[in-house]
């Protein structure tokens, strides 16, 4: 097997958990209240720009060109396509700039970019790329198996998102970074295969965590202890 099929492998019954998380369940069947998906926007909008920036960090670090221009490519993806779908659904949804800035960034949406940065700038390229890659992969999963379950409703209300993770040529992007992690594993010495492996968990946990801090609009359970500037106060509860 493969270090990518091992770690499909070794993850599978976080990633069932990932496709029967609330959310997504109610993201399928076309039920998920506004407030939830309009949270979901904001916090992964704010991921996207950190996410982005991590991509560019491994395009500066990689010395094979061809993953050089892969990282740089994906990272524009991540910070113009992506986050302009997101813009598309928060302004359908009439919020205005200054509502969505009011919202205070999630303890996990800060917690998983801060894991992403951090490896970027501490861990060998072979890590960096193993963390990076359940963000393309498990939505790219989660994204199919949503079109596969929603086909005939040509009507649903999230059918642009999931059209998104379901493209083929999101899928391509997939298989790329699977090829290119693969490759690096196969050079990896066996201490940094370890450490691609954990970054390859612990990102997949994150991915569940994000989802799962959505459901709840998750916030910080310090806020009441701590002044905050009227418009982000009266987002906390």
């Amino acid at each position: 097997m493969t270090f990518c099929e091992q770690m499909w492998t070794r993850t599978a019954p976080l990633l069932e958990a990932i496709h029967d998380h609330p959310f997504n369940t109610a993201l399928r069947d076309g039920t998920l209240d506004r407030d939830r998906f309009a949270f979901y926007l904001v916090q992964d909008g704010r991921y996207l720009v950190a996410y982005s920036k991590v991509l560019a960090t491994a395009s500066a670090r990689a010395t094979d060109p061809a993953d050089a221009a892969f990282f740089a490519r994906s990272a524009h993806t991540a910070l113009v396509v992506e986050r302009g779908l997101h813009a598309g659904y928060l302004q359908q949804f009439g919020l205005a700039a200054a509502e969505t800035e009011a919202v205070a960034t999630s303890p996990t949406c800060l917690a998983y970019s801060s894991y992403l940065q951090a490896t970027a700038l501490a861990a060998p390229l072979p890590v960096l790329a193993a963390a990076v890659l359940p963000c393309f992969w498990v939505y790219q999963d989660v994204g199919t198996a949503l079109l596969e379950r929603t086909a005939e409703a040509a009507d649903h209300p999230y059918r642009t998102w999931i059209a998104t993770y379901s493209d083929p040529s999101f899928a391509a992007s997939v298989e790329q970074a699977r090829a290119l992690v693969d490759r690096l594993a196969e050079l990896a010495d066996p201490g940094t295969r370890r450490a691609m492996e954990e970054a390859f968990c612990r990102a997949t946990e994150y991915e569940w965590m994000f989802w799962d801090s959505a459901w709840r609009l998750e916030t910080w359970p310090t806020a009441r202890w701590l002044a905050r500037h009227p418009a982000v106060t009266r987002t906390t509860r």
